[in-house]
């Protein structure tokens, strides 16, 4: 489906700006699922000269709605809508977990599944001995059979769910089956390029940004339990945070 079977009405006389009426006919049309994901629209061009209005005009209101995530440029492709992103917000809870309360269905490919001594870098993150004994689990996430997250998971080995249930629970989950509860964690958030393999995993294109995230989860007494490394598709994907004043 285009955009070109959808009509646009646009109101010349109306102080609100061009590139705003058309942005919100536009906006309507994918809430209301006239266009659903993975439609493409017009290109700015053909837009402009359908609705009579300039190149500059049809690009900003196209471009508005690729800031506010409801549609992606792809080089070769043209502009599409996008899936419903996952709003995360930042909280003690996991992926899993939030697909499910949000209405997703959520599925899991385990890539990797190793037992091996812990490096430097993992140990000093678990508080664990240099050479103690950690699984380390790395998993594709989806949404609906999309592509969401790569996790990556470090921990010690004798707290490890085996991989049959990591495949079919969330992390969290499998932990609370064994008795143990996350009550704390520390976590970075932050962005950079892709590699290659994430964004072939993710269904991105070569150099797209991903968002990343670092946890380490504590349970209740304060040890740590689990080092989590996770990359996320920045096109699909948000950290919700709110904020409070002193």
């Amino acid at each position: 489906m285009s955009q070109d079977a959808l009509p646009v009405e646009l109101d010349r006389t109306s102080p609100v700006p061009l590139y705003y009426q058309l942005a919100q006919a536009l906006e309507r049309s994918i809430l209301d699922g006239r266009l659903v994901p993975g439609d493409r629209i017009e290109n700015e061009i053909d837009l402009a000269k359908r609705l009579n209005l300039s190149r500059p005009t049809a690009r900003q209101a196209i471009q508005a709605l690729v800031d506010k995530g409801l549609l992606v440029r792809k080089r070769g492709v043209g502009t599409q809508v996008v899936r419903n992103e996952v709003h995360r917000a930042v909280e003690l809870t996991s992926l899993y977990e939030d697909l499910v309360a949000a209405g997703q269905r959520p599925s899991t490919k385990l890539l990797d599944y190793r037992l091996g001594r812990a490096d430097e870098e993992v140990a000093d993150e678990l508080g664990i001995e240099h050479d103690a004994q950690v699984v380390s689990i790395r998993r594709l996430r989806s949404a609906d059979d999309v592509p969401l997250a790569i996790l990556t998971n470090h921990l010690p080995a004798e707290l490890a769910p085996a991989p049959d249930e990591l495949q079919a629970k969330g992390l969290y989950q499998c932990l609370r089956g064994r008795g143990i509860t996350i009550a704390q964690a520390e976590q970075r958030i932050g962005a950079r390029i892709s590699t290659g393999d994430e964004a072939e995993l993710l269904d991105e294109g070569p150099g797209d940004a991903v968002l990343t995230m670092q946890r380490v989860a504590f349970n209740e007494v304060g040890t740590a339990i689990e080092l989590g490394r996770h990359v996320y598709r920045a096109s699909r994907y948000f950290f919700d945070v709110s904020v409070f004043s002193r």
